[in-house]
């Protein structure tokens, strides 16, 4: 798809210029102007740099002028001109989702297909309950897609998912995200471990044990150095990128972990056999948020499913979904 009525929105500065970009050249460029860095936006959009570099050099063109100037070791920055053709390029990006849905056929501002992506863990956990409470009484489809960090930022960035759910960890998450939840890190030990019986662990106590680790991209280096930060390291004992597979191997005696999130609306419950202790340490918590592209220029449908989401974490509360330890 071309963008034949791009010059009514750019402005003067393509008079006379033959439109030839595409939406595919235009989300890459507005993916550098999100990440500074060619190499990044080159990484979410799973593609190559040198389609990245032709994309800037033909909208170059385009503009007659120079978009980004880069800095040494600090990646790139948009230019006066640049700011004015990305502001544009996502106003039109924005009108082309918009199209789409409609030509999908929605009533009442809901897509026939509702697309959200979601960290891997929280499909299991509680997603398909909030999903149902968003869709009551609606007849479209859902579809939700399940994956690891840069799974999410991808499909994101490709227009695949109308949003993410997902933790706030990493890096080039988008700039326009709303926190849902603070969940900090807490223990799951097997019932019969001695620490088990205590109202909260250290993590140095923990280090003595062998650890089962959520080994997803991102997750298992934010994991792991909470122990760094502790100034201590456990041996891993056993590593899988399932949620429900480290409670498996928990239960069965591989060692104790270290998660977030606890099981709760209609997710599965923990078996007698496993038991969820906060941690003494002070660690920073994770932060439960919902992303998206639109910016302020969110439809209706989504600004919807934030304002259920939130309203569903508030009505759950922290003690649903969340371990804290509080000092005497």
């Amino acid at each position: 798809m071309t963008l034949h009525k791009m010059q009514s929105m750019m402005g003067n500065h393509l008079s006379g210029s033959g439109m030839n970009l595409t939406l595919r050249q235009l989300r890459y460029i507005v993916s550098v102007a999100d990440h500074g860095s060619i190499a990044a936006a080159a990484r979410v959009c799973s593609i190559s740099q040198s389609s990245v570099l032709a994309a800037m050099a033909q909208a170059e063109h385009v503009m007659a002028a120079r978009l980004f100037d880069k800095r040494p070791a600090r990646g790139v920055m948009p230019t006066p001109a640049g700011e004015r053709f990305i502001a544009s390029a996502r106003r039109f990006l924005v009108a082309e989702a918009d199209f789409s849905r409609t030509i999908q056929g929605q009533a009442n501002g809901m897509p026939a297909v509702l697309r959200i992506g979601c960290f891997a863990p929280f499909g299991a956990l509680f997603m398909p309950d909030l999903l149902r409470r968003f869709m009551a009484g609606s007849e479209a489809e859902v579809q939700l897609m399940e994956g690891e960090q840069p799974q999410l930022l991808a499909w994101l960035e490709s227009g695949t998912v109308d949003a993410v759910v997902t933790y706030d960890v990493g890096t080039m998450l988008p700039a326009d995200r709303i926190e849902l939840a603070l969940v900090p890190p807490h223990a799951l030990l097997p019932a019969e471990d001695p620490l088990a019986r205590q109202s909260a662990v250290s993590l140095a106590e923990l280090a003595a044990r062998p650890l089962v680790l959520l080994d997803l991209p991102q997750t298992s280096s934010y994991l792991t150095s909470l122990f760094d930060a502790a100034g201590v390291r456990p041996r891993v004992a056993f590593r899988t990128r399932n949620y429900d597979t480290v409670r498996a191997a928990v239960a069965s005696g591989f060692g104790m972990s270290i998660l977030n999130m606890r099981p709760f609306g209609m997710g599965s419950p923990d078996s007698p056999s496993l038991i969820r202790r906060p941690l003494t340490d002070p660690v920073g918590a994770l932060r439960v948020i919902v992303a998206d592209k639109y910016g302020p220029e969110k439809p209706a449908f989504l600004r919807q499913f934030v304002a259920t989401a939130k309203a569903y974490f508030d009505h759950i509360g922290p003690q649903g979904y969340a371990l804290a330890w509080e000092s005497p």
